[in-house]
């Protein structure tokens, strides 16, 4: 992972019209987005999402299910959540084929090594950015199996999907089966593999402690909605100094680094405000931070190289960050 992903979302933001919509299954919704004369869209590789921006302001992150290999769209899915914050309650109720979205480029913090094998997990919707990396270890023939979790087949979309039919996959919809054993299911992973998840919390939540006793980076998650902290800005004050831009700046309890650097007239490119988008990420360049977001592994975290600065903060009196 990498700062630089701070200068690819500057660019600017692409005016998509919606050119299909379709009921995957009741609950969720599935939009294909294109340009209005047809122009290719930008490429993305299996993991990727992008931002979508409503006109009603909200702004959200949907994940990319369609094929890579296809310029002339690109597909998402929505669920229909019953507590919305504007998104989705939107889309289902007022979005309509022929609209126009505000959509950012592509941006990937849940990456597919490809010739790598892969166990995948997915609960309800978080079956979304798997797709596109099945298709691509299918084609590379590398080995492969999912466990796709739900409460029952009428809320699990995809489920006629063509990847979806082979004997490496096991549907588990808990009104039928019961929950599954994760643990047991797992098993301990091979030397080299790569356990890819996506989908509720608690799911997430369970196998980042199983991942304890496995080797370092075994483990890649996707979270749709942020860790739960008491308050993500609260905290001991600190010193920031911006080195590119020269200035230096004391982030308040109660505020975040992003806040205190708009405030200094220092534009940042920012998106979620939680932690789960990886829009600011932004370089380290001194001082130790203290990690609140959803997207960097323990690893990434322990190298101290990046800070998502919407939620994290400083574990040291001072920072200096490349921005």
């Amino acid at each position: 992972m990498s700062g630089s992903n701070v200068a690819e979302t500057a660019a600017q933001p692409l005016d998509l019209v919606v050119r299909q919509m379709r009921w995957e299954v009741d609950g969720v919704l599935g939009l294909r987005l294109e340009a209005q004369d047809g122009t290719p869209l930008p490429p993305w590789e299996p993991g990727a999402h992008v931002d979508v921006r409503l006109p009603n302001g909200v702004e959200r992150q949907y994940s990319l299910c369609s094929d890579p290999a296809d310029r002339g769209g690109w597909e998402i899915a929505v669920l229909r959540e019953d507590v919305s914050r504007g998104g989705s309650r939107w889309i289902h109720r007022e979005l309509r084929a022929g609209g126009h979205l505000e959509v950012s480029a592509p941006l990937n913090h849940f990456a597919f090594e490809v010739g790598t094998p892969a166990v995948f997990i997915a609960g309800g919707i978080g079956i979304t950015p798997l797709l596109p990396m099945i298709r691509a270890a299918q084609a590379a023939g590398t080995p492969w199996r999912l466990a796709y979790l739900g409460r029952g087949r009428d809320t699990m979309a995809f489920l006629d999907d063509p990847v979806l039919q082979g004997p490496e996959v096991s549907i588990v919809p808990s009104a039928e089966a019961g929950r599954l054993d994760v643990e047991a299911w797992i098993g301990t992973p091979g030397a080299g593999e790569r356990v890819y998840a996506c989908g509720p919390a608690g799911l997430l939540d369970r196998l980042e402690e199983l991942s304890s006793a496995w080797a370092p980076g075994t483990l890649r998650v996707e979270r749709f909605q942020a860790r739960s902290f008491a308050d993500l800005v609260d905290g001991e004050a600190f010193e920031v100094e911006a080195k590119a831009s020269g200035l230096k700046l004391t982030v308040e309890s109660g505020c975040s680094i992003l806040e205190m650097l708009e405030q200094a007239g220092i534009p940042v490119p920012s998106s979620c405000l939680e932690g789960v988008c990886g829009t600011c990420e932004t370089d380290i360049v001194d001082g130790e931070a203290e990690h609140r977001d959803s997207i960097l592994s323990p690893e990434e975290r322990a190298s101290n190289e990046t800070m998502m600065i919407c939620v994290s903060r400083a574990r040291t009196p001072s920072l200096v960050l490349d921005i």
